[in-house]
């Protein structure tokens, strides 16, 4: 049990994934398409960075980075996003032990103790990043979950927020391309989400770890489009990974960036909380954030992944390609059942879409946005992924029966 608020945490997803499957044998040797865990060859400039600075692991890091770190943070941030140099600064981002520890700290520093007078809200769609919900208790605010379904592009719609919520919203979370669906903000969800933060004052998150791994096109991002509305990037903390852009997720490295105001403070507070990057990591990911070549050919290999399921799923289930991420998120029907199957016949292990999500009517499992749904990470070679999913296809090509 977690200790104080955390004790009202349900299982987290994979906990509740083990308690599905574990009881029963695969039916074939087991493929995990559960986990959202890169693939591939670490590059040898990683490598060879870690090795040069290794003798800096028996120095105290600084809490906001190498210079070589800041430079090519800085430098990132400016491409990406076609900022102007003025723009970006060292007071506009810090390191992170990868995204999720931004994430969860982040409302340390920006949860008051109340807002209009109540118990403080924070937003966060439904499903989600099961960090999300966690960062929100522990701070002591009230998660209010709102549904990211298809009728409305897999995106929560803040904006029809009652004000009774939205008066006391303190921050709001926004995972684009998000996780479990793929799906991109537009500018114009963007800057509307950004005004209601501005009438209501509060913090977006916007949690951007997927934002270099796209199909079609680049994902419109937060950073630009705060600082063409307002000239700055007020109110805003976005996040950023190389777990996901540069396939390197035992790194633990990321970036925060945005409002210089809540920068400052959330590098006192990581003062006190002492997360710092150690120095080799820090070199290895600048080395990481310059480098681009590796990065077209991490998103060239999800291509042709995504590519595959087409073909192999495409005349069998209603398959919908992301715009973004390298998650599959398949409507089956019922997807705790489909995802029990799937290990007891065929020892493909995939992760419940209600896992991820929670149920707007207490007690009634069809109410979980996620219910209908199982989410497949194709980080597998190839020749796995078109086996794998060929055989999904086979056992759960049609609707399957409701776990009792």
């Amino acid at each position: 049990m977690l200790p104080g608020r955390l004790a009202a945490l349900p299982p987290g997803s994979f906990a509740r994934l083990a308690e599905l499957l574990d009881p029963f044998a695969p039916g074939a040797p087991p493929v995990s398409l559960s986990v959202g865990d890169p693939r591939g060859a670490v590059p040898e400039f990683v490598t060879d960075a870690i090795a040069c600075h290794a003798h800096e692991f028996g120095e105290y890091p600084p809490i906001n980075g190498t210079r070589e770190w800041r430079e090519a943070a800085a430098g990132w941030l400016r491409r990406r996003f076609a900022l102007p140099e003025s723009a970006i600064d060292e007071r506009h981002f810090l390191p992170l032990n990868g995204t999720r520890e931004g994430l969860f700290l982040a409302t340390f520093v920006t949860t008051p103790e109340t807002k209009s007078g109540a118990r403080p809200v924070i937003l966060l769609p439904n499903p989600f990043y099961q960090c999300y919900a966690a960062s929100i208790l522990a701070a002591g605010a009230e998660p209010v979950f709102v549904p990211a379904l298809v009728e409305n592009q897999f995106l929560p719609d803040y904006a029809a927020l009652p004000e009774t919520i939205l008066r006391r919203t303190s921050s709001a979370f926004l995972c684009s391309p998000s996780n479990p669906e793929g799906a991109c903000a537009s500018d114009e969800y963007w800057r509307t989400l950004f005004m209601i933060a501005d009438r209501y004052d509060f913090t977006v998150f916007a949690d951007e770890c997927y934002a270099d791994i796209w199909l079609a096109e680049p994902p419109t991002c937060a950073l630009p489009v705060r600082f063409a509305q307002c000239g700055g990037f007020d109110r805003l903390l976005t996040f950023h990974s190389l777990s996901k852009r540069s396939a390197l997720p035992g790194l633990r490295s990321g970036i925060v960036a945005g409002d210089s105001e809540l920068i400052a403070k959330f590098r006192a507070f990581r003062n006190y909380a002492g997360p710092q990057v150690p120095m080799p990591i820090m070199a290895a990911s600048a080395a990481a954030w310059n480098d681009e070549a590796h990065v077209a050919a991490n998103r060239a290999a999800y291509a042709e992944r995504f590519r595959l399921a087409g073909r192999v799923l495409g005349n069998r289930l209603n398959l919908r390609l992301p715009a973004g991420g390298f998650f599959l998120w398949l409507d089956i029907g019922d997807g705790e059942a489909a995802a029990l199957r799937l290990w007891r016949e065929a020892g493909i292990r995939v992760l419940p879409g209600a896992y991820m999500g929670h149920e707007t009517e207490p007690g009634n499992r069809r109410s979980n946005p996620g219910f209908r749904y199982i989410r497949v990470a194709l980080v597998h070679e190839l020749s796995t992924i078109e086996a794998t999913l060929g055989r999904l296809a086979d056992l759960v090509g049609e609707p399957v029966r409701e776990v009792a």
